[in-house]
């Protein structure tokens, strides 16, 4: 059996030079910059589970609650660097990292943050590939994966439908 997936895994790999078929550049992730209600409101949701943490457990959950206060602070006030991604005939480049065919499973698109991205699902780590698209490019980025992978929208799993529902109750922002 391994011999066989071994086969599969390597009839792709060809000798031919690798070309780049379609490449665009855009921002390395989705970014939405956020008001002083959103800090403020994630510092008092941190500040109530953080005190009940340190209550039950000691002061070590309280320190992974400020370290994650601090990682949204970052990535909600820090503009995500421009980077370039490709397709290429023999993988994806995301941002300089290389993925071949038959590592990667299926794709579709999904909007974060007012950002189209490209969602391409692989089988080892990471798990997802997510690279931020500009709205002209999802035609011809579509038109050059469906040669190579299928276009499957995976339904929301339950961390998605409870993120969503949490999200409609504990409003952030107005």
């Amino acid at each position: 059996m391994a011999a066989q997936q071994h086969i599969e895994d390597t009839s792709s790999l060809t000798n031919e030079p690798e070309k780049v078929v379609f490449s665009w550049k855009a921002p390395a992730r989705p970014f939405k910059k956020r008001d002083r209600e959103f800090f403020t409101t994630v510092l008092a949701i941190a500040f109530l589970v953080g005190l009940i943490l340190f209550f039950l457990d000691g002061p070590l959950p309280l320190l992974v609650i400020i370290a994650l206060v601090f990682l949204v602070y970052v990535l909600s006030t820090v503009p995500p660097e421009e980077v370039e991604h490709s397709i290429t005939n023999k993988g994806i480049i995301a941002a300089g990292q290389r993925h071949d065919w038959f590592n990667l499973r299926r794709f579709w698109f999904t909007n974060r943050f007012g950002a189209h991205l490209l969602v391409v699902e692989s089988r080892g780590f990471p798990g997802r590939i997510e690279t931020v698209v500009l709205e002209k490019d999802e035609e011809k980025i579509k038109k050059e994966l469906t040669s190579h992978l299928p276009f499957e929208e995976v339904a929301p799993s339950f961390l998605d439908k409870s993120a969503a529902w949490l999200s409609k109750r504990i409003p952030f922002e107005s």
